[in-house]
């Protein structure tokens, strides 16, 4: 495989020499539902337009290229993606063979679906402090010229502590970094950035159309463009745009209590319609552990016990489905 991108690194960069250079520098998460099957991404800058930076591939990953951007590496990049490499792979290779044979400017966060998530992730040495990453099980995060690591560990803990799709995980995620001059240069426009994107794709999704493509691309003086994003994504959320994660009125999914749990936990929820429901226990990889419900059920309201015997104490994610409706949530068990 290194030999197939030797050869055809000479091609691809001929395609893309007249590259474009601008200093795009930014917070940034890309990340996977390994249960659904999404792949996501959400960020933003103190410049316009900061969509630039990202690629999603429906059905498989994600990778931002940020930091000094360069066009050239990130349709490099793209083109490895469209390989389907391993991210680490992908990484080496752009490290390999940066546009200007400088990699140390620039700042990447790559991850794919494969056995429930694969990660890898770049901070050159001279990109601008403060610069950094996290790499998580289903996720990187990774941002320079910040105000410190605090935009980012509170980026992860917004990430991980919602419940919710990965949309709305996502959208948690970039309100952590919601902190005047969190990208530094913003500062004096007293905002966190200047533009800020979400993006979310299935697997049914195509390149052109993903399930969730929201962008500010040049918010206003005194204007945080994450504020104006969240009013966007709250209309999608409800519908104003043709598409809703909240639960239709047929299933009503209320809660897992108590949690964390031990040694059981009770699953409550409403079905308003006769039919079938399916709710599955897995874990962080993605891999089916437990069937708790999988047949079909009349209208009512149900509030079952259901104790983990065979399962370890950590995280994992039940899934409940009907013919119109599926939701995913966290929980924790502790032996």
């Amino acid at each position: 495989m290194k030999k197939i991108i030797s050869c055809t690194l000479f091609f691809i960069f001929s395609l893309v020499f007249a590259f474009n250079v601008s200093s795009q520098d930014t917070f940034s998460i890309v990340a996977i539902d390994p249960v659904t099957g999404e792949v996501g991404s959400a960020g933003a800058s103190c410049v316009t337009d900061c969509t630039i930076l990202t690629d999603v591939h429906p059905g498989w990953g994600v990778v931002h290229t940020q930091a000094s951007w360069l066009q050239a590496n990130y349709n490099y990049a793209k083109s490895l993606m469209n390989l389907h490499l391993p991210p680490q792979q992908i990484l080496d290779s752009l490290i390999a063979h940066d546009a200007q044979n400088n990699p140390t400017l620039r700042q990447y966060g790559i991850i794919d679906l494969v056995n429930g998530g694969r990660t890898a992730a770049y901070t050159g040495t001279n990109c601008t402090n403060w610069k950094g990453h996290i790499i998580g099980a289903t996720y990187t995060i990774q941002g320079n010229i910040l105000l410190g690591s605090q935009i980012l560990d509170s980026m992860q803990a917004r990430f991980n502590r919602t419940q919710g799709s990965l949309a709305q995980k996502l959208m948690a995620a970039l309100q952590g970094a919601k902190v005047i001059g969190a990208d530094t240069r913003c500062a004096a426009r007293n905002t966190s950035s200047q533009s800020a994107f979400i993006r979310v794709a299935r697997t049914s999704d195509t390149l052109g159309v993903l399930k969730l493509d929201l962008k500010v691309l040049n918010a206003a003086v005194s204007h945080d463009p994450i504020d104006s994003l969240q009013v966007l994504f709250n209309g999608w959320m409800t519908g104003v745009y043709g598409y809703s994660d909240i639960v239709p009125e047929k299933t009503i999914l209320f809660q897992n209590y108590p949690n964390p749990f031990n040694p059981s936990t009770n699953f409550k929820f409403n079905l308003k319609d006769n039919g079938f429901v399916s709710l599955k226990v897995y874990d962080l990889l993605g891999k089916e552990v437990a069937t708790v419900i999988n047949s079909d059920l009349k209208a009512g309201t149900y509030d079952m016990k259901w104790e983990p015997n065979r399962l370890a104490s950590g995280v994992y994610y039940f899934r409940l489905s009907t013919d119109d409706f599926s939701d995913t949530k966290r929980m924790v068990i502790i032996k």
